[in-house]
């Protein structure tokens, strides 16, 4: 019984500090995230984070692709919340018939981590992203964050290119 009392207080006394951000593309990379409903999807994508128990920090989108930067609570993985946002965000764009065709994302994600310096600097990057996107493909720039975060990867699974 007193180990089991240690365990809890100790439990009661986790402190985190996890800054995630995750980037995920529309399935090909087709540009289907169209400007007239682009704030419906984000405030929808907010509510599912925050739902969950994180905090958003920032969203954004061009039309192949979203940004997400959150305070990760530690009591969910990354994947889960990234199956959840996936998930539920694509059915409802779908119910709410924002396409003509049927939307999805593309499957895999990327996340990274930052610092609290770094808190910043991402919020100021994903905010610019329609800017930022004028001069480079969404391919370039993921290939540039991968290397940036000396991640390895084999370039044929990536994406699947556009059909």
């Amino acid at each position: 019984m007193v180990i089991l009392k240690y365990i809890l207080i100790v439990m009661a006394k986790t402190y985190t500090q996890l800054h995630i951000h995750c980037v995920f593309a529309v399935k090909y990379r087709a540009a289907m995230i169209q400007p007239a409903w682009e704030a419906i999807i984000h405030k929808y994508i907010t509510g599912i984070i925050q739902n969950n128990g994180h905090k958003l920090l920032v969203i954004n989108s061009v039309s192949d692709h979203l940004h997400l930067f959150i305070g990760l609570n530690p009591n969910q993985s990354i994947s889960e919340i990234m199956r959840l946002v996936k998930g539920d965000s694509s059915e409802f764009i779908n119910k709410k018939k924002f396409t003509s065709r049927k939307f999805n994302w593309q499957e895999g994600y990327g996340a990274f981590s930052n610092s609290h310096s770094q808190i910043d600097s991402v919020v100021k990057y994903i905010s610019n992203q329609k800017e930022h996107h004028h001069t480079k493909t969404f391919k370039e720039e993921y290939l540039d964050m991968l290397n940036k975060y000396s991640i390895p990867y084999d370039e044929r699974y990536i994406f699947q290119d556009p059909i």
